[in-house]
């Protein structure tokens, strides 16, 4: 298996301090091999769009793979003078025993279900929320982003130049591998794409046209370098009186010479990207190159490219950066790492948040997912049932906001979406390659989300519903809540 950033650097530190004095608190009063159930969910779409892309789930394996103490991590946390030392001796012998259940990554998600589920020992269900949460808040916030900024892009090609502008090394390393999984077709980080197979690409920057005593001299020099990938920076100085005609001589030039380039072009980043993309369009058409590409960056977003293209844009690629790595319009995804279940006397005993904020209630109880779909293979809705249960076996199903409305179950199919991926703190597979991933959630856009869920604007709302077992459990729930 390829090395992971986890062989060589421990983060089994990067957690909130109240992990820790918990865990020490359940170590000393409780039986630390009780087993608990925590669910990671979320509560609303990014963008106000009508679904999120699950991303990050690889790491959070590998993390909990190798998860182990180190001697200094413990001669730190015993210099704080708040862990007894029976707690820190187990820390030293530490290792991560459970069991996860999790949606596949590239999986659509919709907000209240449970993406991932951890069972395991008190204690080790405690100390692991910090990097769960950090893993899927950024990656599925990107890939979210990113399958945005794809949609909009309307099968024109999109990479990632992101990582000067994203918030360090690692967002910019799994940034770019969320990006890729959300859709584009590739990045400029080099590192992602040796660690992830992700395909890199990259020209020039306005330094290399600089550099040069002029703006042709430094196209030639770089079409001389690389024939085979000449895509030429045109706005260092002046887009349509020089940097165009420039590049259609060098590109005149190698034709010349017998060249014929498969991936030449220009590229342009900055100014009204819409107009001076048809004016170059026409110039290089004019000049015989209707095959030169035209790559627009700058600052770009699912809106602008959109604008630019209504705009009559001729644009073949798109670079997108800071807006897309960072998720500029909306930074926060907001994934929780909540209780749902206890064990008592063998068996698992739901718990439930109650709230003054209904969104903040929970979902109680180890539980399963399904997605519904009808007769053309649409999802329709995505399902709560109890754990020992399956959709097929009821009546109806349950709108949780509407509970007078009745689905009825007939002719509709149902798979269930999360799958065991670590048994006894042991994988259950090998990892799966980003193009599989890729692939999961292109094919879920093409053949099951509704194109209303699609929309930027006001998209259908995904329902969430229940069978009625379920359902009847959380109501008797609340109301042993309310009475205490």
């Amino acid at each position: 298996m390829k090395k992971t950033i986890y062989d060589e650097r421990n983060i089994a530190m990067m957690m909130d301090l109240y992990e820790l004095t918990m865990a020490n608190g359940y170590f000393l009063q409780e039986d630390q091999k009780r087993r608990v159930a925590f669910d990671v969910f979320y509560r609303k779409n990014p963008d106000n769009g009508g679904f999120a892309v699950f991303a990050g789930l690889e790491q959070i394996l590998q993390y909990l793979e190798g998860l182990h103490f180190g001697q200094d991590d413990v001669d730190y946390l015993r210099s704080l003078n708040m862990f007894d030392d029976r707690f820190l001796d187990y820390l030293l012998d530490f290792k991560f025993t459970g069991d996860v259940y999790a949606f596949p990554e590239g999986t659509v998600m919709y907000p209240g279900e449970p993406l991932i589920t951890v069972v395991a020992d008190l204690v080790q269900a405690q100390i692991i929320e910090t990097e769960l949460l950090a893993q899927i808040n950024h990656q599925s916030l990107v890939a979210t982003k990113a399958c945005r900024i794809v949609r909009a892009a309307g099968g024109r090609a999109v990479s990632d130049f992101g990582a000067r502008r994203a918030h360090n090394n690692d967002a910019a390393i799994y940034g770019a591998r969320a990006c890729y999984i959300g859709g584009v077709n590739g990045t400029a980080t080099v590192s992602a794409g040796q660690d992830f197979d992700i395909p890199v690409s990259g020209t020039m920057a306005h330094s290399w046209v600089m550099f040069y005593r002029d703006e042709l001299t430094a196209f030639r020099k770089f079409a001389e370098i690389y024939p085979n990938n000449c895509i030429l920076l045109v706005d260092t100085y002046d887009v349509l009186k020089s940097g165009v005609p420039n590049a259609i001589r060098v590109f005149e030039e190698m034709q010349d010479k017998g060249i014929t380039s498969a991936n030449f072009g220009i590229r342009l980043d900055s100014g009204d990207l819409a107009y001076l993309s048809r004016k170059a369009r026409r110039m290089l058409d004019e000049a015989g190159f209707h095959k030169a590409k035209i790559v627009v960056s700058n600052s770009l977003d699912e809106y602008t490219i959109r604008s630019i293209i209504d705009q009559g844009g001729r644009i073949d690629a798109f670079g997108v950066g800071e807006r897309m790595i960072t998720a500029r319009s909306e930074p926060v995804f907001g994934a929780v790492y909540k209780l749902c279940a206890v064990e008592d006397n063998g068996v698992m005993q739901p718990r439930i948040k109650i709230s003054e904020n209904v969104e903040k209630v929970t979902n109680p109880g180890l539980k399963k997912v399904f997605r519904a779909y009808n007769k053309e293979g649409h999802s329709i809705a995505d399902v709560l049932a109890r754990y020992d249960e399956t959709p097929e076996n009821c009546e109806y199903l349950i709108d949780p906001d509407k509970p007078w409305k009745k689905i009825a179950v007939a002719n509709l199919t149902f798979k269930e979406l999360q799958k065991c991926m670590m048994k006894d703190g042991k994988r259950t597979g090998e990892p799966e390659t980003m193009k599989t991933i890729r692939e999961r959630l292109k094919a879920q856009l093409d053949n099951e989300v509704w194109e209303e869920e699609q929309r930027f604007e006001n998209p259908h709302w995904h329902y969430l519903d229940m069978t009625p077992a379920y359902y009847n459990e959380k109501l008797r729930l609340l109301e042993e809540e309310s009475r205490s």
